[in-house]
Protein backbone atom coordinates (compact mmCIF):
# COMPACT_ATOMS: atom_id res chain seq x y z
CA UNK A 1 0.00 0.00 0.00
CA UNK A 2 1.61 3.10 -1.04
CA UNK A 3 2.19 6.40 1.88
CA UNK A 4 -0.37 8.32 -0.29
CA UNK A 5 -3.15 5.24 -0.11
CA UNK A 6 -2.50 5.03 4.10
CA UNK A 7 -2.72 8.89 4.23
CA UNK A 8 -5.88 8.66 2.75
CA UNK A 9 -8.36 7.09 5.47
CA UNK A 10 -8.71 10.43 7.30
CA UNK A 11 -9.50 12.09 3.68
CA UNK A 12 -12.45 9.32 2.94
CA UNK A 13 -13.87 9.81 5.83
CA UNK A 14 -14.49 13.73 5.29
CA UNK A 15 -15.57 12.37 1.52
CA UNK A 16 -18.33 10.15 3.10
CA UNK A 17 -19.42 13.07 5.27
CA UNK A 18 -19.65 15.26 2.12
CA UNK A 19 -21.84 12.97 -0.15
CA UNK A 20 -24.18 12.61 3.30
CA UNK A 21 -24.18 16.40 3.47
CA UNK A 22 -25.47 16.93 -0.26
CA UNK A 23 -27.83 14.26 0.16
CA UNK A 24 -29.19 16.43 3.34
CA UNK A 25 -29.30 19.43 1.49
CA UNK A 26 -31.36 17.67 -1.57
CA UNK A 27 -33.93 16.53 1.19
CA UNK A 28 -34.52 20.64 1.63
CA UNK A 29 -34.50 21.42 -1.35
CA UNK A 30 -36.81 19.52 -1.98
CA UNK A 31 -39.50 20.14 0.83
CA UNK A 32 -38.60 24.30 -0.13
CA UNK A 33 -39.08 23.81 -3.65
CA UNK A 34 -42.74 24.40 -3.56
CA UNK A 35 -43.78 21.66 -5.10
CA UNK A 36 -46.98 20.09 -4.44
CA UNK A 37 -47.17 18.04 -0.70
CA UNK A 38 -47.81 14.75 -2.20
CA UNK A 39 -44.51 15.31 -4.72
CA UNK A 40 -42.72 16.49 -1.85
CA UNK A 41 -43.41 13.38 0.63
CA UNK A 42 -42.89 11.30 -2.23
CA UNK A 43 -39.42 12.61 -2.57
CA UNK A 44 -38.87 13.07 0.86
CA UNK A 45 -39.51 8.88 1.30
CA UNK A 46 -36.74 8.60 -1.66
CA UNK A 47 -34.63 10.70 0.75
CA UNK A 48 -34.98 8.41 3.39
CA UNK A 49 -34.73 5.78 1.38
CA UNK A 50 -31.32 5.91 -0.03
CA UNK A 51 -29.91 8.77 2.19
CA UNK A 52 -31.47 7.12 5.63
CA UNK A 53 -30.01 3.92 4.50
CA UNK A 54 -26.72 5.16 3.50
CA UNK A 55 -26.44 7.11 7.16
CA UNK A 56 -27.21 4.11 8.85
CA UNK A 57 -25.07 1.82 6.84
CA UNK A 58 -21.83 4.18 7.60
CA UNK A 59 -22.92 4.51 11.59
CA UNK A 60 -23.33 0.61 11.48
CA UNK A 61 -19.72 0.29 9.16
CA UNK A 62 -18.39 2.30 11.93
CA UNK A 63 -19.44 1.23 15.04
CA UNK A 64 -18.68 -2.91 14.01
CA UNK A 65 -15.68 -1.98 11.95
CA UNK A 66 -13.80 1.40 12.38
CA UNK A 67 -14.53 2.05 15.75
CA UNK A 68 -13.40 -1.05 17.49
CA UNK A 69 -10.13 -0.70 15.34
CA UNK A 70 -9.44 2.57 16.37
CA UNK A 71 -9.88 1.68 20.22
CA UNK A 72 -7.36 -1.64 19.53
CA UNK A 73 -4.96 1.14 18.20
CA UNK A 74 -5.69 4.00 20.73
CA UNK A 75 -7.43 2.90 23.79
CA UNK A 76 -7.27 6.41 24.98
CA UNK A 77 -9.97 6.93 22.46
CA UNK A 78 -13.01 5.00 23.97
CA UNK A 79 -14.22 7.96 25.48
CA UNK A 80 -14.90 9.51 21.89
CA UNK A 81 -16.13 6.34 20.19
CA UNK A 82 -18.65 6.23 23.18
CA UNK A 83 -19.94 9.57 22.65
CA UNK A 84 -19.42 8.85 18.87
CA UNK A 85 -21.95 5.91 19.20
CA UNK A 86 -24.40 7.87 21.55
CA UNK A 87 -24.54 9.94 18.31
CA UNK A 88 -25.73 7.79 16.11
CA UNK A 89 -28.37 6.06 18.38
CA UNK A 90 -29.53 10.33 18.45
CA UNK A 91 -29.48 10.37 14.74
CA UNK A 92 -31.94 7.55 14.30
CA UNK A 93 -34.08 8.56 16.59
CA UNK A 94 -34.31 11.83 14.99
CA UNK A 95 -35.11 9.85 11.37
CA UNK A 96 -37.55 8.32 13.29
CA UNK A 97 -39.07 11.27 13.98
CA UNK A 98 -38.78 12.08 10.04
CA UNK A 99 -40.55 9.06 8.85
CA UNK A 100 -43.13 9.15 11.56
CA UNK A 101 -44.19 13.15 10.32
CA UNK A 102 -43.84 11.34 6.58
CA UNK A 103 -46.44 8.62 7.53
CA UNK A 104 -48.70 11.41 9.61
CA UNK A 105 -48.65 13.77 6.48
CA UNK A 106 -47.22 16.91 7.96
CA UNK A 107 -46.96 20.50 6.65
CA UNK A 108 -43.83 21.28 4.64
CA UNK A 109 -42.33 23.11 7.98
CA UNK A 110 -42.92 20.33 10.38
CA UNK A 111 -40.85 18.70 7.83
CA UNK A 112 -38.07 20.98 7.34
CA UNK A 113 -38.43 20.74 11.53
CA UNK A 114 -37.32 17.59 11.38
CA UNK A 115 -34.50 17.79 8.82
CA UNK A 116 -32.78 20.69 10.75
CA UNK A 117 -32.81 18.37 13.31
CA UNK A 118 -31.45 16.06 11.96
CA UNK A 119 -28.69 18.40 10.07
CA UNK A 120 -28.03 19.87 13.55
CA UNK A 121 -26.72 16.88 14.83
CA UNK A 122 -25.29 15.56 11.64
CA UNK A 123 -23.13 18.23 11.30
CA UNK A 124 -21.88 18.33 15.11
CA UNK A 125 -21.30 14.67 15.11
CA UNK A 126 -19.31 14.78 11.91
CA UNK A 127 -17.22 17.79 13.17
CA UNK A 128 -16.35 16.42 16.07
CA UNK A 129 -15.61 13.20 14.69
CA UNK A 130 -13.15 14.40 11.79
CA UNK A 131 -11.55 16.34 14.70
CA UNK A 132 -11.08 13.30 16.84
CA UNK A 133 -10.05 10.87 14.54
CA UNK A 134 -8.73 11.88 11.19
CA UNK A 135 -4.96 12.01 12.54
CA UNK A 136 -5.52 8.65 13.45
CA UNK A 137 -7.39 7.28 10.57
CA UNK A 138 -4.28 9.08 8.42
CA UNK A 139 -2.00 6.67 10.83
CA UNK A 140 -3.41 3.41 10.15
CA UNK A 141 -1.31 0.74 8.39
CA UNK A 142 -4.44 0.40 5.01
CA UNK A 143 -2.97 -2.87 3.66
CA UNK A 144 -5.82 -4.68 5.42
CA UNK A 145 -8.51 -2.43 5.67
CA UNK A 146 -11.54 -2.78 3.41
CA UNK A 147 -13.24 1.34 2.94
CA UNK A 148 -16.65 -0.11 2.64
CA UNK A 149 -16.42 -2.28 5.61
CA UNK A 150 -15.09 0.88 7.93
CA UNK A 151 -16.94 3.63 5.87
CA UNK A 152 -20.44 1.93 4.77
CA UNK A 153 -21.52 1.29 1.09
CA UNK A 154 -21.12 4.84 0.09
CA UNK A 155 -17.68 4.96 0.77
Amino acid sequence: MTEQRIRAWGGELRAVHHRLRQALELARESVESGARAEAVSRDLRLFCLGFCTALAGHHTSEDASLFPLVVERRPDLAPVVAKLKQDHSMIEYLIGGLERALDAGESDEEKLRHLDGIGAVMESHFRYEESQLVGVLDALDGEDLDRTALFGPIA
